[in-house]
């Protein structure tokens, strides 16, 4: 990588924010624990440095401290909130307990504005506060650029240094000029170009796999979701047949899904593809289950079980690939009491045993997901598989209510495709977080031509969502509603009720099971 910002963390919710941010700059970032040593990220050669806000103070006994040698790496450093703080504490200056913490929103007055981070931009800004201690003296060679209603060293610069600090957070979206600050500072400052490209990654990304992998052979788990398609690949552009990839049909799919991936990575993509029909098998393990843990549990154990066989009959493999996204690798600093400080664990395929004694490859692990989708499209897969809508590990069986047969497989089944196909047809299936359909396990009479009938219900399930940790329902058209039951009732074997899931995360779930 050319150029790039190290960014330390010091356990502040916003870190990752931070990286986007710098990336929407194209320009590359990555996120480093707050005592790196100084020698390891000037081997990295980065343009510029900043350290991250955190809930600490720094006059604390425990609070995380970064190595001192940075600040004679001679390369632009940006200290935000906690880290301006770290700034002055360094450098000679003061912190103290503020008399009254600021949080929530802020006017920022700008009072030099020839300093780089505020260029071309107006004299007031609003901006979003999260702090309860504040600066008292500045370091020696700094000087105030910019104050608030409560502190009047809210931005400092050090113009010799190139050394800058901000008490408020500009990665957030409630300081709407935040972006041209954190670009002020990374283009304005550190002198980085718009290098940052999904062409440039995937260049870089295919170099950096053939060096790893050199001629030994890469197994990977593939689901047909988003992270192990782009994974699969991009691998494969990288290695061709050294790649294998395997991939389970578990029953639980949905229509046409084990087709599809054969058709799309076997035949259009001629990847090596071994596919393990494994159907019969979870379907007779999860025969009279119908506690929702327990079918996921035997799921789970029973996908590895079969995936590890099937990898001993792939032949001989030095590496496990796995489509582990950046948020997956980073380890929030551990600083009690913070809500961002629970070390994140990778999120293995399946959750395979350690048995399994391979070499991890992990080719995503630099991208958030919307990356993941730019770079997908820019490998050629179809949209259909780099935009879909996420859909569980174990499949049809968490909207399956009750116990999981080959009948209501096929019923739920069916019911999902109508559901899909009218979303897209709709434009809204790209637009929303998930849609999809629920087989309730509760039947009901209904009148079906001149026969009475006692059939199985569909809930329909249409939520938004940025990150699935929250959602809302959606408010989907009458006509579209309509359309659906008509469609489902009518074409679903089975079925002669459908209702609608208006139920917010939280309190519900956004999966039924």
């Amino acid at each position: 990588m050319n150029e790039q910002i190290v960014i330390l963390d010091f356990g502040s919710q916003y870190t990752q924010v931070i990286a986007r941010r710098i990336r929407e700059c194209s320009v590359y970032s990555t996120i480093l624990h707050f005592n790196t040593p100084a020698a390891e990220i000037a081997r990295l050669k980065p343009s510029g440095i900043i350290l991250s806000g955190g809930p600490s103070s720094v006059y604390t006994p425990k609070a995380p401290m970064p190595d001192p040698a940075i600040f004679a790496l001679g390369v632009p450093v940006l200290g935000i909130c906690y880290g301006v703080q770290l700034l002055a504490k360094f450098l000679g200056g003061t912190v103290e307990k503020g008399l009254k913490r600021e949080y929530g929103k802020g006017t920022l007055t700008v009072k030099d504005p020839t300093c780089a981070l505020f260029k071309k931009l107006p004299k007031s800004l609003q901006v979003w506060n999260s702090h309860g201690d504040k600066l008292t003296k500045l370091p020696a060679g700094f000087k105030p650029v910019a104050v608030t209603e409560n502190s009047e060293f809210a931005a400092i610069e050090s113009r010799a240094q190139k050394f800058f600090g901000l008490q408020f957070h500009p990665e957030v979206v409630h300081t709407p000029k935040g972006r041209e600050i954190i670009s002020n500072f990374v283009h304005g400052v550190c002198g980085c170009g718009r290098n940052w490209t999904m062409r440039h990654y995937l260049d870089q990304a295919v170099e950096e796999i053939r060096a790893q992998v050199g001629q030994e052979h890469v197994i990977l788990g593939l689901s047909g979701g988003v992270d192990s398609s782009v994974a699969a690949a991009l691998l494969h552009k990288a290695i061709g047949d050294q790649l294998t990839c395997i991939f389970v049909n578990n029953g639980l799919l949905r229509a046409r899904e084990a087709d599809v991936v054969q058709e799309v990575f076997g035949r259009h993509f001629k990847m090596k593809l071994q596919y393990e029909n494994a159907s019969p098998l979870f379907l007779k393990k999860l025969k009279g289950v119908t506690d929702p843990e327990r079918k996921r549990k035997i799921i789970g154990g029973l996908f590895i079980d079969v995936f590890t066989a099937a990898t001993k009959r792939a032949g001989k493999a030095k590496f496990l690939a796995q489509g582990t996204l950046y948020p997956d690798v980073i380890e929030s600093v551990p600083i009690a009491g913070n809500p961002a400080a629970l070390i994140k664990s990778h999120h293995n395929v399946g959750g395979l045993p350690k048995k399994l004694k391979f070499a991890l490859v992990e080719p995503l692990k630099c991208l958030f997901k919307d990356e993941v989708r730019q770079l997908g499209l820019e490998l050629g897969l179809p949209k259909e598989i780099v935009w879909r809508q996420p859909f569980p590990g174990p499949g049809l069986a968490v909207r399956i209510l009750g116990e999981v047969t080959p009948a209501r497989c096929e019923i739920l089944r069916n019911a999902d495709a109508i559901v899909v196909e009218e979303m897209k047809a709709s434009g809204l299936y790209y637009k929303i977080w998930q849609s999809f359909a629920v087989l309730l396990p509760i039947r009901s009479v209904g009148v079906m031509g001149d026969e009475r009938t006692y059939d199985y219900t569909i809930a329909i399930r249409a939520v938004e969502s940025q990150d699935g940790m929250t959602a809302d329902w959606v408010k989907l058209p009458y006509e579209l509603l309509e359309k659906l039951a008509s469609r489902i009732i009518n074409e679903v074997k089975g079925v002669n009720r459908c209702v609608l899931d208006i139920t917010s995360k939280p309190p519900g779930t956004i999966e039924w099971e």
